[in-house]
């Protein structure tokens, strides 16, 4: 057999762990037991031996509408057929066409632009933040994720030795997510915890804030929600002290609502960030908001313009996939977050009869289509309240166990679950009964 003819026969898996860096091409992927997965259809995925899951992880919450959902699909063969090509000046016709959707259906997008990448929207955010307040420094939560961006990538998940006794008012040590950044040197990252309002004015007293950046709910340790109060509390805050407010609706956005979170709790940030759902899995991210703010990417003078640029920024498959998906939203929304509110809610009165009934010290927190559960005895409402009390060997373990029964829960303790509109009451009954059976 030729060396090609080895290749081609060869299990992707194996591929992978020869020829690409921890076997994966974003490292959060390096999960035990790793799967390669072949293919996708509503709220199931195949591995490569052919065995089916039942998946509540949505590859981290964008299979809002299921996966390879046909109208979206059919938008993107579309523009395919329809030659939208890449041309690299000058608008397309598609990114106009998607800007005016957006801006017509969300009150928080007086302008929008167009990237690739959640990161790269929220690296765009704080680099406008600072271009418009002549501020430097900012500040972003103890558990919470804002992308990959050297400058915000930093304290989702930490020991109890790393980032010491609660504090408040105050802040935590910075510690990057990864080799190779400066983002400890420079000093100017501020991490406080999620619901303090105090320790966000205290950091505001010392330094010059451009802005707060935060999850409207922190996602990527769960779901925890905002108290009452709290996000109004920070849009109170950002106009008395003069910086910006982003949200981060990058996970939350489009799950709520067309609107996102911050739609839902009826608090207005300057700035926004979207991705992942809103194109049902192709790639997109956006930043948009108050066209005061959003206007001086293109401002006249150079000296104040900060720079956005990307050849793939406003490609048209990844266009033409949003706009399906957010029209689609848009004429059967009012159907479709009802059939998500109904699962989530069938999810979990589910698990936590389930801890009911077994004795066990558990409980779950959702948000619409978004749930997760802990093994204490309340719904934690931050990050230092999760890692002291939340049980994690138990919960890995349990994912991993569901794995094995065939019900897709990501192998990471707190991970966010996603339910799908293409998820049944079926689909939720045979998890909660595999959930059941396990524990």
């Amino acid at each position: 057999m030729s060396e090609q003819a080895q290749q081609d026969s060869a299990r992707s898996s194996d591929l992978s762990d020869k020829y690409i860096p921890g076997g994966v091409s974003s490292i959060n992927r390096i999960v035990s037991p790793s799967i390669a997965f072949e293919r996708g259809d509503g709220a199931y995925m195949w591995d490569e031996d052919g065995k089916k899951y039942l998946d509540f992880h949505a590859a981290f919450a964008p299979h809002l509408l299921g996966h390879c959902h046909d109208a979206i699909n059919d938008a993107v063969i579309a523009a395919i057929k329809n030659h939208k090509s890449l041309f690299g000046s000058g608008p397309t016709d598609l990114e106009g066409e998607l800007a005016a959707l957006l801006c017509t259906e969300i009150d928080a997008l007086e302008k929008v632009t167009l990237l690739n990448t959640g990161s790269e929207a929220t690296a765009l955010a704080v680099k406008l933040s600072r271009a418009v307040t002549g501020r430097s420094h900012f500040i972003v939560m103890q558990g919470g994720y804002n992308g990959n961006s050297d400058e915000v990538a930093c304290n989702v998940f930490n020991s109890l030795e790393e980032i010491g006794p609660r504090v408040s008012p105050g802040e935590y040590p910075v510690k990057p997510l990864g080799a190779g950044t400066l983002i400890e040197q420079q000093g100017l990252v501020h991490v406080v915890n999620f619901n303090d309002l105090a320790s966000v004015r205290y950091v505001c007293e010392k330094y010059p804030v451009a802005a707060v950046l935060t999850e409207p709910v922190l996602q990527n340790v769960g779901v925890i929600k905002p108290d009452d109060g709290y996000l109004s509390g920070l849009r109170s805050l950002a106009d008395e002290l003069g910086f910006l407010l982003i949200i981060d609706e990058v996970k939350t956005g489009f799950r709520q609502g067309v609107g996102g979170y911050a739609a839902a709790s009826n608090v207005r940030p300057d700035l926004v960030t979207y991705g992942k759902a809103v194109a049902n899995g192709f790639p997109i991210g956006m930043l948009g908001g108050k066209a005061e703010y959003m206007d001086w990417i293109a401002a006249k003078d150079p000296s104040k313009r900060p720079l956005v640029a990307g050849t793939y920024n406003g490609h048209p498959v990844a266009v033409s996939a949003a706009i399906a998906t957010v029209s689609l939203l848009k004429n059967q929304g009012a159907e479709i977050f009802a059939h998500l509110e109904h699962l989530g809610r069938r999810a979990e009165e589910g698990i936590q009869n389930i801890f009911k009934a077994k004795d066990i010290k558990g409980c779950v927190a959702r948000v619409g289509s978004a749930f997760s559960f802990y093994f204490m005895d309340h719904r934690p409402r931050d990050f230092h309240d999760m890692l002291t009390n939340h049980d994690f060997d138990r919960d890995v373990e349990l994912r991993r166990k569901l794995i094995a029964e065939g019900v897709y829960f990501v192998p990471i303790a707190t991970k966010q679950c996603s339910i799908s509109a293409a998820h049944t009451e079926q689909d939720i009954d045979f998890m909660l009964d595999r959930f059941e059976h396990i524990l």
